[in-house]
């Protein structure tokens, strides 16, 4: 499940996004979230959803070309159209391919084949949005993606009791081989002493490529890096609860409640490169 299904984690068109930026980032967000909702929401089967998502794909093709699109989606391709130049049609290509590997996912070899569904379901949102302030320079990017990798890593790591019941199995399988735990314990939730280790391996990953990116939000000037300071401390929370939970989120779901809001302000106002 792609990391832009709720924006849990990451907050988009807030108070702090400039008035100037906030129709481009509505455009972005809506263009997502409707993607999402053909990907994964209501009971169509796959090969239906596949023909929606490559109608929504055509539609971009228009919209971003400045053509007509169909009536299907007008809200979103009338606002990507009026957005469009300042919209990477790639990287919105990037996050549809995503979606359409969520219709038939495949087992995830190792954590680089995993990374690379990161690369287009999540790291397309982190550069899309730093492009809109005009922030281009390779590092930039390259801590854009991890901050974007780990959060989608921290959903999937916060999502087991979700994702499990919908056959849908993010564990690369060679972290599962070397805890000695099944595919299918996972995909039960099964709890156990060698899962928890497993899950705490995994949230070491999420967080070693967090804390990679976070350098980003403290050379970002004004909004734009308060705001990912704010993203980057609402990922770390995440994995936090999940360790103050002894690593059970194959048990239960943590989340974010409004509690966690000053712990994550004073975090972010006392951030430094490595917290």
């Amino acid at each position: 499940m792609s990391s832009v299904d709720h924006y849990e984690n990451f907050p988009v068109a807030s108070w702090l996004c400039p008035r100037a930026l906030r129709p481009a980032v509505v455009a972005l967000y809506h263009f997502a979230r409707t993607a999402d909702d053909l990907a994964d929401e209501g009971d169509d089967a796959p090969p239906e959803r596949a023909l929606a998502l490559a109608a929504y794909r055509a539609d971009l093709d228009a919209a971003m070309a400045g053509q007509p699109a169909s009536e299907r989606w007008p809200a979103v391709f009338d606002a990507v159209a009026r957005e469009r130049h300042r919209l990477a049609a790639p990287l919105l290509h990037d996050l549809l391919d995503a979606f359409v590997q969520d219709l038939t996912p495949p087992l995830y070899r190792d954590r680089t084949h995993l990374l690379d569904y990161c690369r287009r379901s999540a790291n397309p949102v982190g550069r899309l949005l730093l492009g809109l302030y005009g922030v281009t320079d390779a590092e930039s990017a390259r801590r854009s993606d991890a901050i974007c990798s780990a959060l989608q890593l921290i959903n999937f790591w916060q999502d087991f009791t979700r994702d499990g019941p919908r056959g849908r199995l993010y564990v690369p399988q060679a972290d599962l081989a070397r805890h000695g735990v099944s595919a299918e314990a996972v995909l039960q939730c099964h709890d156990s002493p060698a899962a928890r280790r497993l899950v705490a391996d995994l949230c070491a990953w999420a967080r070693e490529l967090m804390l990679d990116g976070a350098p980003l939000a403290l050379t970002l000037p004004g909004r734009i890096g308060w705001e990912l300071r704010l993203v980057v401390q609402g990922g770390l929370r995440i994995l936090h609860k999940i360790e103050r939970g002894g690593q059970d989120s194959l048990r239960r779901r943590p989340a974010l409640t409004a509690w966690d809001l000053p712990w994550m302000l004073w975090r972010a106002l006392t951030m430094r490169a490595a917290s």
